[in-house]
């Protein structure tokens, strides 16, 4: 609750206030958002002016995404404990410091360290925005100004690509870091509108910085020994970090397990619906983040597309989610998760798969349209009811945490991808200048994630429950319902037997 208010205390929406607090929530989130949206279609810009190879190329999205998901966690608990205010501002100012730092480099490893200070801002930025609005507004208020968050969101997100695309091919790729120097100064004003919030019992909580390092170091030499592998790096600057990856992951599981407040508590992991709730993440992304990197490479390499035309060729894909998430999250709230949760990623699936007609000569209207239509039609399908399956497979108390190791799973998926996908399927060096080599490696990449989002429908059909009324009738409570979707035993009958 906003610190110094009383149990009862909160801003309403409709206020002056209220609207400021969810612009304030809204500009630092699109920071982030805009961010994600545009690097990916800079990068053969990107590689043609610094004169890099593919390896670098995929540290300016990795760097970036490694000390995001390494702090993400722990970037939640500072705003608990030091006051989400507080925290959010000095996010924003970093990642607008950092931003600017992007924007100025001379070469690939300045832009690479540049992002990788950038995702320690959006570390605080991300659940900062959100935890703002959750503990800012009045009970009554609270999910429509969430549902108001998550829209407008959207909107950034389908703004993204015509911004980013714009700035790339007018005043250039630096803009699409420089803009967020403005932003920032935006959040700032709205920020003074903002009530100060904490959770009082997470004061006596230690940070949980061993977890974080041990995390960061496990990410960091997974990702070199996979880009490495692809690159001209050696056999031992392969195999060295892999091992010492390897080895600091395992080092954080003993670590967490007997850490009195870990970063993530391995209990989550007893509820079998958690569990698989984020391995079907860990596909669904790795699939997203594999074919969103290769997409606007491939539209603009082998089918000479600029900038802004290949941004906006995936638009309809944020167009849809906006438009049908809610939709979906109706579905799985009637009929049980498991059905969009099994159908989405086939449909995706599909798309993908359609994408194996972008070739040179293909044309927007016939080839490409129709398979990011796909594409999204899938996405909208599965993302809302995943999240609601991740939140209701722990207790109500402990949601804020399962959202943000899902939240982070799904970074972990994206930064692997890239870090693995260009070794898979073959593609190293300046190969990514190459309309023929890249053709070929987008075909065996599309392949690939297909069989990813496969993965996740076939998980999600074995681990996620049907509907409720298969269990013990449908009282139209499905996603908080534990029993529907497989968290706890079905109660027991009179005489002793589940009522299963």
């Amino acid at each position: 609750m906003p610190a110094g208010a009383g149990p009862h205390s909160g801003v309403a929406l409709a206020s002056a206030r209220g609207r400021w607090i969810l612009a304030c929530a809204v500009l630092a989130s699109g920071m982030a958002l805009l961010d994600g949206t545009v690097v990916n279609v800079a990068l053969p810009t990107l590689g043609r002016d610094l004169h890099t190879s593919l390896s670098s190329l995929q540290w300016v999205v990795n760097a970036y995404m490694l000390t995001l998901s390494a702090l993400l966690l722990l970037g939640g608990a500072l705003g608990d404990r030091v006051g989400r205010r507080r925290t959010l501002v000095v996010g924003v100012v970093w990642f607008a410091a950092a931003s600017a730092l992007c924007g100025v480099a001379q070469d690939a490893g300045t832009l690479i360290a540049a992002r990788a200070l950038q995702g320690i801002g959006g570390a605080l930025l991300t659940p900062g925005s959100l935890a703002l609005v959750r503990a800012s507004y009045r009970p009554e208020d609270q999910a429509r100004a969430v549902g108001a968050w998550s829209g407008l969101g959207g909107v950034a997100g389908a703004v993204g690509p015509f911004l980013g695309g714009w700035l790339i091919d007018g005043p250039g790729w630096r803009w699409i870091f420089l803009i967020n120097v403005p932003l920032a100064a935006l959040v700032l004003v709205a920020v003074r509108h903002v009530p100060e919030s904490r959770d009082e019992t997470a004061a006596q909580q230690r940070f949980d910085v061993p977890g974080a390092c041990l995390a960061a170091l496990f990410l960091a030499g997974i990702s070199f020994s996979l880009i490495g592998a692809s690159g001209d790096t050696s056999a031992s600057g392969v195999v060295l970090p892999g091992v010492l990856g390897l080895a600091a992951g395992a080092a954080f599981l003993v670590v967490e397990h007997r850490r009195r407040h870990p970063m993530l508590p391995l209990e989550l992991f007893r509820s079998r619906l958690f569990t698989a709730a984020n391995v079907i993440t860990l596909c669904l992304y790795s699939a997203i983040g594999g074919i969103l990197f290769m997409l606007p490479v491939q539209l603009q390499t082998t089918l000479g597309y600029d900038a802004l035309q290949a941004g906006t060729a995936t638009l309809p894909i944020t167009v849809l989610m906006l438009l049908l998430s809610a939709s979906a999250g109706d579905l799985a709230r009637r009929l049980g998760p498991r059905l969009p949760l099994v159908a989405g990623p086939l449909v995706a699936a599909a798309g993908v798969l359609l994408l194996l007609r972008v070739r040179p000569g293909a044309a927007y209207v016939t080839e490409v349209l129709p398979a990011v239509v796909v594409l999204g039609l899938g996405m909208s399908l599965f993302v809302a009811p995943l999240t609601a399956t991740v939140l209701a497979s722990v207790d109500a108390g402990r949601a804020g945490l399962a959202s943000g190791v899902n939240n982070t799973a799904a970074r972990i998926a994206q930064l692997l991808v890239v870090a693995g996908l260009p070794l898979a399927v073959g593609l190293s060096g300046t190969a990514y200048a190459d309309p023929g080599a890249l053709d070929s490696a987008f075909g065996k990449a599309a392949w690939g994630c297909a069989g990813l989002f496969v993965l996740a429908a076939a998980a999600a059909a074995l681990f996620v429950r049907p509907r409720p009324a298969d269990w013990h009738g449908d009282h139209g409570n499905a996603p908080q319902c534990k029993t529907c979707l497989g968290v706890e035993s079905p109660p027991l009958e009179p005489g002793g037997r589940a009522g299963e």
